[in-house]
């Protein structure tokens, strides 16, 4: 399997926990609007995603993520570096 796929998927297992309404997961499906996130439940999240790969995201990382296709992008170009 490719490795954005894999991403992917694991992200997606990840926000299961946090999605509350059963949304269905896409690459364009947004964390504020889709989900309905507040900063609390990012901020969780944000930590899950970093204890799983290993990564730091910045604050000015967070701004810029607006859905799950990004933060799949995000994690896999911190992890190249």
């Amino acid at each position: 399997m490719e490795k954005s796929a894999d991403t992917f998927n694991r992200i997606a297992e990840l926000i299961e926990p946090f999605n509350k309404k059963g949304v269905s997961l896409s690459e364009t499906t947004t964390f504020a609007t889709d989900l309905e996130w507040d900063s609390l439940t990012v901020m969780d999240f944000v930590a899950s995603i970093e204890d799983e790969f290993d990564i730091i995201i910045t604050m000015n990382m967070q701004a810029e993520i607006e859905t799950v296709g990004q933060l799949a992008d995000a994690v896999l170009s911190l992890q190249d570096k």
